[in-house]
């Protein structure tokens, strides 16, 4: 029977499936240990900050270990399962595998810390050796067995206990620069902190258990649990019959950090106008009954966002960006409509690319398939990027308006509120109309009242008067 060789193992690593991302959760294995996978088969699903993405493979050969649990979170360039392209057989569950040399392990990209995006990766192998890192041994973890494996090139050892805190004079913890600040901040020495990060680098949640044993008087750290990310601390007196504490990732954590970025650096102003909309509602039945739109969905926001559209085509000096590092004013000559999406994973805002070139028709099939393609959680993150102006539907909710926050980079965002019968004056007399009320928040620092007013009143008058989206647009 053939044997693995150390030569024939090769690590896959959580590459940057999106611009700027520094890790992502593994959501579901597609794999175990023992299985053979071929280029291009997908083996796992993961979430980053923006959407769910499935990673492929780039190696035919045999699962040899799943280095992470499903629900960790795991940085980018990070091994996460590894592979014998030798045609060697799987090892036992439980058996101590072998250490994979680093000249055999995926490169980065040269002149880069940073792993190769989703798309395109696989680099020329480098001859250089590096260096083996220095530091604790810890435990590695497998999704099947709890087994160790040496990580500094030399043979396999029998599985050991987590190191115990550094003594006097050995050498300085490994741990990131945030994670020592953090450390200083609440006056825990890392020295005694048992580490649970990929080559005994120390991470917040060790830094926090630290402080959460301290708390608790216990009398040394305990060792880590069998998953290799520990769970995030929670405070001696939390009540779990009173209250429950849910982890800020994911999206979550990247729609917080956006919408703070946003509200503290774009100086915003609302304005809000109340709008008869039942010549739009009955336009809207009208073209459910168009053999132009069959098999389209067909609905208020449709024609909202048309409308939206041709007040742009109008006033273009809405569409329009700021760049503080060049101090100017960037006017785009093309329009990416934001749509924003609430979806089981937190709200997320894809747009529709040059969506200002777009028939009526057209926009319909855009809409359709990105708020389909939000709700299966498929949104890929290239579908996040480069919006101008966002809508957000608010009415689905029963909302009358908001004051809606900026997406970050843009200049304006249109809320709609729900579109409800109310008593209204119509030609002299009072009668029941339907009705929505509209708000639209701006970067004053490059939109005037004057403009914003201006683009508000267009959007209202097309939706009170549809015809006039075919003698404006």
């Amino acid at each position: 029977m053939t044997t693995m060789t150390e030569a024939s193992v090769r690590e896959f690593k959580m590459p940057d499936v999106g611009e700027g991302l520094t890790e992502a959760e593994i959501l579901k294995w597609y794999v175990q240990p023992g299985d053979t996978v071929t280029d291009g088969q997908v083996v796992c699903e993961v979430e980053t900050a923006k959407a769910a993405v499935e990673l492929p493979i780039p190696y035919d050969g045999v699962v040899r270990e799943l280095r992470f649990p499903e629900g960790t979170t795991v940085d980018v360039g990070t091994a996460i399962i590894t592979v014998d392209v030798g045609g060697g057989s799987a090892p036992a569950a439980g058996a101590a595998a072998p250490a994979v040399p680093e000249a055999a392990q995926e490169p980065k990209a040269e002149g880069s810390g940073r792993q190769p995006v989703l798309v395109g990766y696989g680099v020329a192998a480098s001859s250089t050796r590096r260096r083996p890192r220095k530091g604790p041994e810890v435990p590695v973890q497998q999704a099947s067995a709890a087994v160790q494996t040496e990580l500094n090139g030399h043979a396999p050892k029998a599985p050991a206990p987590v190191a115990a805190p550094a003594p006097v004079g050995a050498e300085r913890p490994l741990a990131k620069p945030p994670v020592r600040k953090l450390a200083k901040d609440l006056g825990v020495d890392l020295t005694t902190v048992v580490p649970t990060g990929p080559d005994g680098v120390i991470t917040r949640e060790d830094v926090h258990a630290a402080v959460a044993a301290a708390t608790a008087a216990a009398p040394a750290p305990a060792a880590p649990a069998p998953a290799p990310a520990a769970a995030a601390p929670v405070p001696a007196s939390y009540d779990t019959a009173r209250e429950t504490r849910v982890p800020i990732k994911g999206v979550r954590k990247a729609t917080a950090a956006a919408m703070v970025g946003s509200a503290f650096t774009a100086p915003h102003v609302t304005e809000f106008v109340t709008v008869d909309v039942t010549r739009t509602m009955k336009l809207v039945e009208e073209l459910k009954q168009d053999k132009e739109f069959t098999g389209l969905r067909v609905n208020p926001l449709l024609l909202i966002a048309k409308a939206l559209l041709v007040a742009i085509r109008r006033n273009p000096e809405i569409n329009a960006s700021w760049d503080e590092a060049a101090q100017e004013i960037v006017i785009k000559h093309c329009v990416n409509l934001g749509i924003a999406a609430a979806t089981p994973r937190g709200l997320i805002v894809p747009n529709i690319k040059d969506a200002h070139a777009k028939t009526l028709p057209e926009l319909a099939g855009s809409l359709g398939e990105l708020v389909a393609t939000a709700r299966e959680g498929k949104t890929s993150p290239a579908a996040m990027q480069g919006g101008t102006v966002t809508i957000t539907n608010v009415g689905v909710f029963g909302v009358d308006t908001g004051t809606p926050i900026l997406n970050p980079g843009e200049s304006a965002i249109l809320a709609v509120g729900a579109i409800k019968l109310q008593p209204w004056v119509h030609k002299g007399k009072v009668k029941p109309r339907q009705v929505t009320t509209l708000a639209l928040s701006f970067d004053h620092r490059l939109v005037d009242g004057e403009l914003g007013s201006k683009v508000l009143a267009d959007v209202a008058a097309v939706l009170e008067q549809p015809k006039r989206l075919i003698t404006w647009a």
